[in-house]
């Protein structure tokens, strides 16, 4: 029996399909971007260089946890829809299952290894002897403790979003993001538990919990009617399954992974300068994510869509509405360059009132956005690769956005332009990523006339 769920997937208009799914996509990422703001904000309020610094050198490992979603979240997703567009059942329950569990254990295990080697990760990722214990002691909560949560929050909600349960997946990492926001102040300001970057750990633990309940609920509820299973009488078809879900998912875990080195070194570039300069790139690291974080709403969105009609073989739909997402992600990005260059001072200034740092923050941040369009049109591109199974195309644009190009141009331009020439790493890479992957895209469209979509 048909999942009645898909009909947005074959059935409605491209416009409506696209925003019916890029909408919910693009909310709850703002949701997630609100509260990962909310953790600098409430810390900043402090006026501590050291605790705002402190959540800037956890930030790379957090990431990891991002990397592990998608290995089996996107993955795991891609693989669900194209499952549903050939009218599999039974290898979307199979793959979702898998999917679950595999995460799961894959978190586990990387919140014990952080556990264990946390003093030499941190001091690499830019911890200072004095931010040193407030980042220890943030990563705890956020890494440690809370990570596994992390991960299954976002991975769930992938797979719901896979069989076209786009609003279902808004409100479950809405809820978490939310409560993240009630929970902040409470733990971190003075004038209430007065707990500073550990109370911004705690508060990040119990938010992703509470979203991980909320899609355990809606799996139980919903198991009559979704594909989505977390049976481990399912986790027999491993062998068969796991290779479609890592082939996928890989190239986008290495992108975060290697996003984590990128980062990671260009905060310890950064802390030879000054505690001060790591706390503002990381306030303008989190005022970057905007236009970065609605772009991936949109290739969040748009993933299944994409997938299900490769599969399904209606290579002209899947076209529009990966132009029609082209056309939201810029644009939006667009805006963002403009408001960034114009209001970069007062925006510093929501987080710190630190004189010296507001002034870095602003600096930075009007250098790091200069590419943004550029960066949101590489994550689509990338996202259609991984829809179509395009492992080779996906993991090369992949790397080349993070790993291969960030370091040895950060050396360059730290040298050029000390300090501030760390800041143009990315808007060149995304300069170079976005001719390379448009020139593969190119060359699909082009062998897509000529062959039929794959069984």
């Amino acid at each position: 029996m048909k999942n009645t769920r898909i009909s947005v997937f074959e059935d409605y208009p491209i416009k409506k399909a696209v925003l019916i799914q890029v909408v919910p996509a693009i909310a709850s990422q703002m949701i997630t971007l609100i509260y990962n703001l909310a953790d600098t904000y409430f810390v900043g309020l402090l006026n501590d260089p050291r605790q705002t610094a402190a959540v800037t050198v956890a930030f790379p490992s957090f990431l990891m946890l991002t990397a592990i979603s998608n290995l089996f979240g996107i993955g795991g997703a891609s693989a669900i829809s194209r499952a549903l567009g050939r009218n599999d059942s039974h290898a979307a329950r199979c793959i979702s299952a898998i999917s679950i569990w595999c995460g799961l254990l894959a978190a586990c295990c990387f919140s014990l290894l952080f556990a264990g080697l946390k003093t030499p990760i941190l001091y690499l990722c830019g911890a200072s002897s004095e931010t040193f214990p407030w980042a220890a002691r943030y990563a705890q909560w956020v890494i440690v403790l809370g990570g596994p949560f992390t991960v299954m929050n976002t991975l769930l909600a992938n797979l719901v979003r896979a069989e076209g349960g786009a609003n279902y997946a808004s409100i479950g990492v809405s809820f978490g993001g939310l409560l993240n926001l009630m929970l902040d102040p409470l733990l971190i300001l003075p004038s209430f538990l007065g707990l500073g970057t550990v109370g911004a750990g705690i508060a990040t633990a119990l938010s992703n919990m509470g979203a991980t309940a909320f899609f355990l609920i809606y799996l139980l509820k919903n198991r009559a009617s979704t594909v989505l299973s977390p049976s481990f009488s399912r986790l027999r078809f491993t062998p068969q399954y796991l290779k479609t879900i890592l082939s996928i998912g890989f190239p986008s875990a290495v992108q975060y992974a290697l996003t984590v080195f990128a980062v990671s070194a260009q905060s310890k570039f950064i802390s030879k300068y000054s505690d001060q300069a790591v706390a503002a790139f990381g306030i303008a690291k989190k005022l970057d994510q905007l236009p970065l974080y609605f772009s991936l709403g949109v290739a969040n969105g748009l993933l299944p869509l994409l997938a299900y009609n490769h599969a399904a073989g209606n290579i002209q739909r899947k076209n529009s509405a990966f132009q029609l997402g082209c056309i939201i992600s810029s644009s939006f990005s667009m805006l963002c360059v403009v408001l960034y260059e114009i209001f970069a001072e007062p925006l510093s200034t929501i987080f710190i009132k630190d004189s010296v740092t507001i002034a870095y923050s602003a600096s930075f941040l009007r250098r790091m956005v200069i590419a943004m369009p550029l960066m949101a049109l590489c994550y689509l591109i990338i996202i259609q690769f991984q829809a179509m199974e395009r492992f080779k195309e996906s993991l090369l644009c992949s790397i080349l956005r993070k790993g291969v190009l960030d370091i040895p141009i950060l050396f360059f331009m730290d040298r050029l332009v000390p300090l501030y020439g760390c800041m143009w790493v990315q808007p060149i890479v995304d300069s170079i990523s976005l001719v390379v992957s448009s020139i593969l895209c190119w060359r699909i469209y082009q062998t897509e006339r000529l062959s039929p979509p794959p069984e």
